[in-house]
């Protein structure tokens, strides 16, 4: 995997969502039609202009497809953004206008303080975070294991008492 602008000559472009472009291990399929294995180390989140290196070297250029947004847009978008900032909703944001994913509950609440909201159709490309992490999650995303298990998970479940729990 290559950052933007750290690869040239991509042979093949693959489209994906904002939600797309948070993977580990998955099989995409470029626009061409060629399927290949992302099988990264960790969890990461691609940028558009970002790059997969295929195993004979051929460059895949990651690019943000296009998805249902909602453009917001007022009178005061320093308050607005932080309204979405304070609810960890990703934001894309430009000069005269915010850009978020699609929530009808986001939407009547920014229409509560004001702001207007315009259903569009466009690549999303949020600002990555304050630390260089990417994102920020505030929902859970489904069974999800961060380890391994290859043993039984054994304890009482008696309310009145303290319990240990044992892995063994």
């Amino acid at each position: 995997m290559r950052r933007a602008e750290a690869w040239s000559d991509a042979s093949d472009r693959v489209e994906l969502t904002y939600d797309g472009r948070f993977l580990r291990r998955k099989v995409l399929t470029t626009a061409g039609g060629l399927p290949f294995l992302v099988d990264l180390a960790q969890t990461i989140s691609l940028d558009h202009g970002d790059a997969f290196v295929l195993a004979d070297g051929r460059v895949v250029e990651v690019v943000a497809a296009d998805e249902d947004l909602l453009e917001v847009t007022g009178p005061d978008l320093p308050r607005i953004a932080w309204h979405i900032g304070n609810r960890h909703t990703p934001c894309q944001i430009d000069a005269d206008r915010l850009v978020i994913q699609r929530d009808h509950v986001i939407a009547k609440m920014l229409g509560q303080i004001g702001a207007a909201t315009r259903e569009i159709t466009a690549p999303f490309r949020p600002e990555g975070g304050a630390y260089g992490h990417g994102r920020t999650h505030g929902h859970d995303h489904g069974n999800v294991h961060h380890a391994v298990h290859d043993h039984d998970h054994a304890h009482d479940h008696d309310p009145a008492q303290h319990h240990d729990h044992a892995h063994g």
